[in-house]
């Protein structure tokens, strides 16, 4: 029998990325053969990771990657928050977000395919991940954005790592693009402007809304304050040209019966269309980019920031590790303790 060296085990570590214990064991098995012993740990990890498959993992980290005009932010998965500090899985969400970008795939599958700088496929790389790391780790899902050369990315990441987020801005430069992500990674915008809002998507989003209110109603009823009127619209495409006519005129109208006089309307009427706009577009506000009031100056609307320095947003993608994902509450930590338990019993 071939002896089995620490400089061999080494060299299998290095290739494998297999703990010392395993690659020791594989290389005993195989006669110090170091071309079987990875065949041999990689079968194993298939095997480990296939164990693992139904587990969930919504734990994990966002990672962030800006090559020239391309970027890609990515979220890699893993079954305990503990792992996602891991160096081994640090460094398998960066080399991810790095080859993500370089080969721009265009849907999940296709990414699974990526060679990573050390040879191997993404799949691959995971397989052996799960089996090293000794928990699940899965490629959830990735975005590749462009830009031209007069167009500035913001790269930001939050929380440890938890929100990933890219921007791409036209004009301003590469702090504004910057700031503009970390609004995104603050208040989780889905998409940029009320165009994208689906009909059906924004009346059962204004319902919603309207249900809150009436159930504050109630509260106020209870202590003689003023019911709080139900929302009529609740984005901007809801808001016709006639709708807009009709609350100028019911404005006029409001202002007459208090014996305004028309002279200042003019100064008046625009204060409490804003007014009429902002209480309406509340869907907008809370789901769409453009409308929200941006944190770095709270006087101003994101798009109306940007208009006053000649900037404006041309895509963004935001990921947050697990959002979507329904967690098994403690599936993981009730295994390891039936582990524990039954090692001690044995």
């Amino acid at each position: 029998m071939a002896e089995i060296t620490a400089k061999l085990v080494k060299e299998l570590r290095e290739k494998s990325g297999a703990g010392v214990m395993d690659a020791k064991k594989a290389l005993v098995e195989v006669d110090g053969d170091i071309e079987k012993a990875i065949e041999l740990l990689r079968e194993k990890g298939m095997a480990k990771a296939a164990k693992k498959a139904d587990r969930v993992a919504a734990e994990g980290l966002t990672g962030v990657y800006v090559d020239g005009n391309i970027a890609a932010v990515v979220e890699v998965n893993a079954e305990t928050d503990f792992v996602a500090k891991n160096a081994q899985f640090v460094d398998l969400v960066n080399e991810t977000a790095k080859a993500i970008a370089q080969a721009r795939p265009a849907n999940n599958e296709e990414a699974l395919q990526v060679t990573l700088a050390s040879g191997e496929t993404l799949e691959a790389a995971y397989v052996n991940a799960t089996a090293t790391i000794g928990e699940k780790i899965s490629f959830r899902r990735f975005a590749v954005l462009e830009k031209t050369d007069d167009q500035h990315f913001g790269a930001y990441q939050h929380n440890g790592g938890r929100i990933g987020v890219i921007s791409v801005v036209e004009g301003g430069d590469e702090a504004l693009a910057k700031q503009i992500s970390m609004h995104i990674a603050a208040m989780n915008p889905t998409v940029l402007s009320y165009a994208e809002l689906d009909e059906q998507f924004v009346h059962d989003e204004l319902a919603q809304l309207n249900h809150k209110i009436e159930q504050d109603n109630e509260s106020r009823a209870m202590v003689d304050k003023p019911a709080l009127p139900l929302l009529k619209y609740g984005s901007k495409a809801q808001l016709t040209d006639e709708v807009i006519a009709q609350a100028e005129a019911d404005i006029k109208a409001e202002l007459a019966a208090e014996g305004k006089p028309e002279k200042i309307w003019d100064k008046i009427i625009p204060g409490k269309m804003s007014r009429f706009l902002l209480d309406n577009t509340q869907v907008d506000q809370q789901y769409t980019l453009l409308a929200q009031v941006y944190i770095m100056d709270d006087s101003k609307t994101v798009e109306a920031y940007l208009e006053s320095v000649n900037a404006k947003v041309v895509a963004f993608a935001r990921f947050e590790v697990g959002e979507g994902i329904e967690k098994a509450a403690n599936d993981f930590e009730n295994e390891v303790a039936a582990t524990m338990a039954a090692a001690l019993n044995n």
